[in-house]
């Protein structure tokens, strides 16, 4: 592989960590080609252990992607238990502990931390809190990370995933973890994945200086550089976290002004999408979205939550002008 490529791959490696405040000694950063669920499925099972009593996932789910999880732990015969808070509802710190206290066997933990569902934006505060308690914590930040401030260091998370195509606004193409460096060592030989296997691709970067383990998706690779770039020019993740907060709190008013009352109260939402309730029990919404993308405007089709509802996005490329136009 060329050496200015693999140069470009460590530096994004490195880029990724100071985004996320995390100490380049403790922690390191592992690309993962596919989608981001392809980067949760490689962490579940390089990090848990799927033979009978040698580990037990604990799930916080709140929406289809804490869902997925469960599900990815079924085809990897992962052993897990799943508490379910329901849509609309955040992860809670007191039932998952009080889980911990009924099931002495809970070995590691997994949530999301913007549900995008319907937008909720999960609280991460009993990540460290697990972590004292000796349990290995994964929290899939997809639609959150580079969007919305967080800290690696502060949480002592073990794992953390995102995207190249959320709030770092580069194109799909690979996942990424930032994981702990030494909780990481700990899984050579977990994985019964061959292209899945995050330790083995961890290796490969380390030990090759860069080098991907098989073919990387080079033209996003190069587009995540330069939209790392771009994440810097706007002023970090702090000025870009104030410009989707300020997109959807114009979204929220707007919406309102035109009949359209949110799903979630404003203390669960994310600055990242927002669910908007059915303003009718005859709303037609497949009219409404036709109608919305003959003027340039693209929103998630149909419902997921329970509630009849349907979602809008504001991250990328997107600023207040473009909210007022919708």
């Amino acid at each position: 592989m060329d050496d200015d490529y693999k140069a470009l791959t460590q530096d994004i490696r490195q880029q990724l960590l100071a985004v996320g405040h995390a100490d380049a000694e403790q922690y390191s950063t592992i690309l993962m080609q596919g989608s981001g669920s392809f980067g949760v499925e490689s962490v579940l099972q390089t990090a848990v252990p799927n033979r009978k009593g040698r580990g037990t996932l604990l799930i916080a789910i709140n929406g289809a992607y804490g869902q997925r999880m469960a599900e990815m732990a079924d085809h990897l015969a992962i052993d897990y238990l799943a508490i379910d808070f329901g849509e609309t509802e955040p992860a809670n710190a007191d039932v998952i502990l009080e889980a911990l206290t009924q099931h002495p066997e809970i070995t590691h933990f997994a949530m999301v931390h913007c549900e995008t569902t319907t937008g909720l934006l999960n609280d991460l505060s009993v990540i460290p809190m697990l972590n004292a308690l000796g349990v290995v914590t994964i929290v899939d930040a997809m639609s959150s990370f580079g969007g919305v401030p967080i800290n690696i260091d502060e949480l002592h998370v073990d794992y953390l995933i995102s995207s190249a195509n959320k709030c770092i606004q580069g194109v799909p193409g690979f996942a990424f973890v930032i994981a702990n460096r030494e909780t990481l060592m700990q899984t050579a030989g977990n994985a019964t994945s061959l292209s899945l296997d995050l330790y083995e691709q961890w290796r490969s970067f380390e030990d090759y200086a860069g080098k991907w383990r098989f073919t990387s998706p080079t033209h996003t690779v190069y587009a995540f550089h330069q939209a790392l770039h771009e994440l810097q020019q706007e002023g970090g993740v702090t000025a870009r976290f104030e410009r989707y907060q300020d997109n959807q709190a114009r979204l929220r008013l707007g919406m309102r002004a035109l009949g359209f009352d949110p799903l979630l109260p404003e203390t669960l939402q994310s600055p990242i999408i927002t669910s908007f309730k059915y303003p009718t029990p005859d709303f037609d919404f497949m009219a409404f979205y036709r109608a919305l993308k003959d003027q340039g405007f693209i929103i998630y089709p149909g419902k997921i939550a329970a509630i009849d509802s349907f979602r809008i996005g504001n991250i990328g490329e997107v600023y207040a002008g473009d909210i007022s136009r919708c």
